[in-house]
C-alpha cells in the first residue's frame, strides 16, 4: 500500500558469515509491508559466507541508510569481525539511531563489543551462551529473546523464529502468521534433537570436540582482547 511506512532493515555483512543467519530472518523479513532491505559490509566487494558461495553487499559502510532494524548475524568470521573497528564503529552509530538492534547465532557478540549488550538479557548459539558475561549480558536460554529494544537469537534457524517474533510486534500477529504461511515454515524435523536439551548426549559431545571446543575458545580470544 502507498501508505505504508517504509522500515529500512540493515544487515550486517562479514567474511566467514552463516548465510542462513542472514538469509533466514531476510526472507522473512522482506515480506514484511514496507520492508525495504539492506546488506552492509565494509566494501561492496561480495562476501564469502561459510555456504561454499558469496553474498554481495548493496552497501558499503560509508553509503549505508540509516536502519529502523539492525540486525547482525553470525558465523566463525565473528572472532575477526570484533578485531575491525571499521565494524565495531559502524554498529555504534547505527544503534544509535536504531529502533530496534538485533543479532542471530554469534552476532551478539558483535553488538556486545559495541557496548550495546551490556546489563542485558541474551542468546546466542549454544556452544557459545557461557561467554555471554564477556560483553556484559546475561544469558537467557530461548531461541528469542527480547529486553527492551534489544532482540537477540540463538543459533542459525533460531533466526525465522526472531523475525516472526519482530514482524507480530511491528504489525500485528496476523500479518507475521500470514508471512509464516506463505514461506510455509511449519517445521517438523526429523530428529528431536535440535539442542543439547533434547539431542542425545553422545551427539552434543562429539559435535562439541570436532567444532564447537575450538571455535569458542577462538572466540575467547578474540572477545578479551
Amino acid at each position: 500500500m502507498a501508505d505504508t511506512p517504509v522500515t529500512t532493515i540493515v544487515f550486517l555483512l562479514f567474511p566467514g558469515i552463516t548465510q542462513l543467519d542472514f538469509t533466514a530472518p531476510a526472507q522473512a523479513l522482506s515480506r514484511m509491508p514496507g520492508a525495504v532491505l539492506a546488506g552492509v559490509a565494509a566494501t561492496p566487494v561480495p562476501i564469502a559466507t561459510d555456504s561454499g558461495f558469496a553474498i554481495v553487499p548493496t552497501h558499503d559502510f560509508a553509503s549505508a541508510p540509516q536502519a529502523d532494524i539492525l540486525c547482525v548475524p553470525g558465523g566463525h568470521g565473528v572472532a575477526d569481525a570484533l578485531r575491525d573497528a571499521a565494524t565495531i564503529d559502524f554498529l555504534t552509530r547505527q544503534a544509535a539511531g536504531a529502533a530496534w538492534i538485533t543479532s542471530v547465532c554469534t552476532g551478539a557478540f558483535l553488538l556486545g563489543r559495541a557496548g550495546l549488550l551490556t546489563g542485558k538479557r541474551a542468546t546466542t548459539h549454544w556452544g557459545y551462551t557461557h561467554l555471554l558475561p564477556l560483553v556484559g549480558a546475561t544469558h537467557q536460554p530461548g531461541r528469542v529473546v527480547e529486553d527492551g529494544r534489544i532482540v537477540t537469537a540463538g543459533g542459525v534457524t533460531s533466526g525465522l523464529d526472531f523475525a516472526l517474533t519482530l514482524i507480530a510486534r511491528l504489525q500485528g500477529e496476523a500479518v507475521a502468521q500470514a508471512i509464516q504461511l506463505a514461506i510455509e515454515y511449519d517445521p517438523a524435523p526429523p530428529f528431536a534433537g535440535g539442542h543439547p536439551d533434547r539431542a542425545p548426549a553422545a551427539v552434543t559431545a562429539g559435535l562439541k570436540a570436532r567444532a564447537y571446543d575450538a571455535a569458542a575458545a577462538r572466540m575467547e580470544t578474540a572477545l578479551r582482547v
